[in-house]
């Protein structure tokens, strides 16, 4: 049976660095997430046809755009003879950290890949995936495109995909403030080098989080799930930030910080009634900042990008 002419893929949010894995460890979302409807045509160009959802200013150029540059270099890469129309319905905020430009790349490639003659394994789709997601954030980075296209928390190297086991009670609040953080923005402000020793607490706080997770060890999460490089230098970034991540650690999370480049604030716990306690409380806590919010609560072993019926 010859493919389908055209398919729609679902893609979730992501939580990127997970605070302590930046730019090599992010979980998805169960909730939010973009759609991409993909076609096949018979000229050998990758265009954009339409962008919904309330968003504007997203490019419409193939190239600049994260879901067109994903599937030209999905088909220079097999040589395709065909080529790609893709409408994206956003349900993403634009610059809210939770992986919106990934998440259009990532649903176009598994849109596309399902309208190949032979269907590629997920993971030869990453490298596919960074070369989109890049166009917005201007490096190669796996942090958000991997779990969206596995599912679950993932380390996220240069040219692997390692899912990372988590206990299925184990979930996590997202709180995405009513601004936007411009990802190059929040990105500069890492411009300044680290010290050493910095780096050290780090790499020992990812070996806890990380061994914690698979050990489905609450104690030793806790004891990791702490950013020392990052956070410091995003954190005034974020209005309210201190006393977001404040009522979450009181309402008892593991550990909590900035979701990607922000301004979400994530936190994670033990099980999902706490989280949606916190969720409240976190919501609360900007408004005394001034901001209005949306709250999200997900398993942290949340779904991946899937084809729609």
């Amino acid at each position: 049976m010859s493919p389908p002419a055209s398919a729609r893929a679902f893609s979730p949010a992501s939580v990127g660095n997970v605070g302590v894995g930046f730019d090599i460890l992010g979980h998805s979302l169960e909730g939010p997430g973009d759609i991409a409807t993909v076609r096949c045509i018979s000229e050998p160009v990758v265009r954009m046809a339409a962008i919904r959802g309330g968003v504007a200013g997203l490019p419409m150029q193939a190239e600049h755009n994260t879901a067109g540059a994903a599937l030209i270099a999905l088909r220079d890469a097999l040589g395709l003879s065909c080529g790609f129309e893709i409408e994206l319905d956003k349900g993403i905020a634009l610059g809210s950290g939770l992986g919106g430009s990934a998440a259009s790349c990532v649903a176009a490639l598994v849109a596309a890949n399902a309208l190949l003659d032979a269907p590629l394994a997920r993971e030869a789709l990453y490298r596919f995936a960074m070369t989109g997601e890049a166009v917005a954030s201007g490096g190669l980075h796996g942090d958000n495109v991997g779990p969206m296209l596995v599912g679950g928390l993932v380390l996220a190297t240069a040219d692997r995909l390692v899912p990372i086991r988590v206990p299925a009670h184990w979930h996590c609040a997202v709180v995405r403030p009513h601004f936007a953080l411009e990802t190059r923005v929040a990105r500069a402000a890492l411009a300044a080098p680290f010290a050493l020793h910095e780096f050290v607490t780090q790499s020992a706080a990812l070996s806890q989080v990380l061994l914690g997770c698979e050990r489905g060890d609450a104690a030793l999460v806790r004891a990791g799930l702490h950013d020392h490089l990052v956070e410091p230098r995003r954190a005034s970034l974020i209005p309210g930030f201190t006393g977001v991540k404040q009522a979450a650690l009181d309402a008892g999370a593991m550990g909590a910080s900035i979701s990607g480049a922000g301004p979400s604030v994530f936190a994670w716990f033990e099980d999902r009634a706490s989280a949606v306690t916190a969720a409240a409380a976190m919501v609360a806590a900007f408004a005394q900042a001034g901001l209005g919010s949306d709250p999200h609560v997900s398993p942290v072993s949340g779904p991946r990008a899937e084809v729609l019926a």
